[in-house]
């Protein structure tokens, strides 16, 4: 395959980007189960190489963003990550959304020593320290997404939990730490069921999870699966009480489930307010007040660029992934007089950047922010979906997470989640 890849003649897009362009590639589900989110997730990152490139790229040479389809398949979106990586020999790569592509090309990165950041809410963990390569992960992590659903479930005075979760990684990570934390606050976690995506009928596995009479079953699963499994649940005559994972915040679960079939049932996904706009309302931090007038502004910047379009809160991850691979590349520059010599290097600028005593920048004035960074000012960057602190490997560190409700064909955003359960963790 690396041959015949080797060989090609050009990657798509190649012929229109400028000649000095600083090139970005992205791995994106355009087409198959997934492609619903994939152009999405592509307009939010064009509006960033817009943003940069209008406060003067990378000291006047623009930032090109070069995407390939993951096809929603494995095999497909391995050769696309490969073309990425050895045809088109990207430095920075962003993507892609399936957690089993972003897995297996981990040496591929390291052995080439690029910069992968990783904005998908089910992108690998990253909990170990490399000496090439450099992984980023900007979405909660399974650990943060199931303290904040044991918390939700143990707050509503459940005393059982289990769950049906896909096969996945991070699915089943999510299903795991949700019931091992639900269990360490003193609840009770009963037997849970594992199912494959892309089955005919989960009907077994419903009849299962639901046996147990636990008081929440958590649904960990993309939404295709999920939107099956809701309407056979529907069917069978809604037993139970759902709880719902951060990937089935999407209108595309909506539009394939029987209407109001899960009206009043709760889930948690990553917030899109800022830490300046989250404050506690008791002494123990548990219950926490936020605005969202900085996500708000965001989508109205995304809207007018693509016509009245909405971005999905995964698309605020991906903006700012690629805002910050140019902020540590603007830095770099400022400070050495020459780009990171490789993804390690630039994956360590980027998480100094980020330290907290230094100052702000907002993706709201990214012209200015540019100016500071290339007069050798460190900033730490306030996104459009986070604003960002680093831990030693290179993942985001969240301390809130966003509950909600489901009603008729809308979702309803209600009091946020501290994230603050510590396992040894």
């Amino acid at each position: 395959m690396l041959a015949s890849l080797l060989s090609a003649s050009c990657s798509p897009g190649a012929s229109d980007r400028p000649e000095n362009a600083v090139v970005i590639g992205a791995l994106l589900p355009f087409s198959g189960s997934e492609s619903a989110i994939g152009r999405n997730l592509e307009q939010a990152m064009l509006l960033a190489v817009d943003d940069l490139n209008a406060a003067d790229g990378l000291d006047g040479r623009p930032f090109y963003l070069l995407s390939r389809d993951s096809h929603s398949d494995r095999e497909r979106g391995l050769e696309q990550l490969l073309e990425l990586l050895y045809v088109d020999q990207v430095d920075y790569l962003v993507g892609p959304e399936e957690n089993e592509l972003a897995r297996e090309i981990t040496p591929d990165v390291r052995e080439l020593d690029i910069l992968h950041m990783l904005p998908g809410y089910a992108a690998p963990s990253i909990e170990r320290s490399e000496t090439r390569g450099g992984r980023m992960r900007l979405a909660p992590s399974p650990f943060e997404v199931g303290c904040a659903l044991a918390k939700v479930a143990f707050h509503e005075d459940a005393g059982t939990v289990n769950s049906l979760a896909a096969r996945d990684d991070y699915s089943s990570s999510v299903s795991s730490e949700f019931t091992t934390l639900f269990g360490a606050l003193g609840g009770k976690a009963l037997p849970s069921v594992l199912f494959s995506s892309g089955e005919q009928s989960y009907a077994s596995g419903i009849r299962s999870g639901f046996g147990w009479r636990a008081d929440r079953t958590l649904l960990s699963a993309y939404p295709a699966a999920a939107a099956t499994i809701v309407t056979e649940w529907t069917v069978s005559g809604s037993p139970g009480t759902w709880m719902l994972g951060p990937a089935l915040r999407t209108e595309v679960l909506l539009a394939n489930i029987p209407t109001g079939s899960l009206n009043g049932y709760y889930g948690v996904s990553p917030s899109l307010s800022l830490r300046s706009e989250c404050q506690p309302v008791d002494g123990a931090e548990e219950t926490i007040a936020c605005t969202s007038g900085n996500a708000a502004a965001f989508g109205e910047h995304f809207s007018r660029r693509w016509s009245g379009e909405t971005p999905f809160p995964a698309a605020h991850f991906y903006y700012d992934g690629v805002v910050l691979i140019a902020m540590g590349l603007v830095y770099a520059q400022a400070t050495s007089g020459k780009a990171p010599s490789s993804g390690h290097e630039l994956q360590e600028i980027i998480r100094e950047l980020n330290s907290p005593e230094h100052e702000v920048a907002s993706w709201r004035d990214l012209k200015t922010a540019m100016a500071k960074l290339r007069a050798g000012i460190p900033l730490r960057y306030a996104g459009a979906a986070a604003d960002y602190e680093f831990d030693i490997y290179g993942a985001n560190k969240h301390h809130v997470m966003q509950r909600w409700t489901i009603d008729g064909d809308a979702f309803v955003d209600l009091a946020p989640v501290s994230v603050s359960c510590y396992m040894g963790n």
